[in-house]
């Protein structure tokens, strides 16, 4: 065999400080974080495939996610002993709201039931891309 056919290039990987934080999150992620995961990536597909650039939309949503948020930080901060929520539950006290409230002007009029689209390869993409993610963390879980 010639020498200059053996030569075995090196195998190419992400550096381990680049991918890391992202397989130990999602290794790490329970089953109720990667349910919110899914509903996100499902609102984006929707959100995306169904855009409205109205102003109105937009800022009725953000107002409703701002006051409903604000609601939501009271109920689960008044009572005695109980702990702030941290950065990341205190965002998501307010996205959820502006993602509900933006979902259902964004649909609507366009046959929606619920969150399903009358349109399968619509359905079919959004569970798709959470399958995908869900297979992404599973494989997490056996990398870590």
């Amino acid at each position: 065999m010639n020498e200059q056919y053996a030569t075995v290039r090196p195998r190419r990987n992400f550096p381990p400080s680049a991918t890391a934080p992202i397989i130990s999150y999602l290794a790490k992620l329970t089953p109720g974080r990667s349910i919110l995961w899914c509903y996100l990536i499902w609102y984006l597909v929707m959100g995306v495939l169904h855009f409205d650039p109205s102003p109105r939309l937009w800022l009725t949503s953000v107002g409703l996610g701002l006051i409903i948020g604000y609601a939501l930080t009271l109920s689960v901060t008044s009572g005695k002993g109980s702990t702030p929520p941290d950065r990341w539950q205190l965002f998501r006290l307010y996205l959820i709201p502006f993602c509900v409230s933006s979902f259902s002007a964004l649909v609507k009029d366009h046959g929606f039931i619920l969150i399903f689209s009358p349109s399968t390869a619509e359905n079919g993409l959004a569970l798709a891309l959470c399958a995908g993610f869900m297979g992404m963390a599973g494989l997490a879980r056996r990398l870590a």
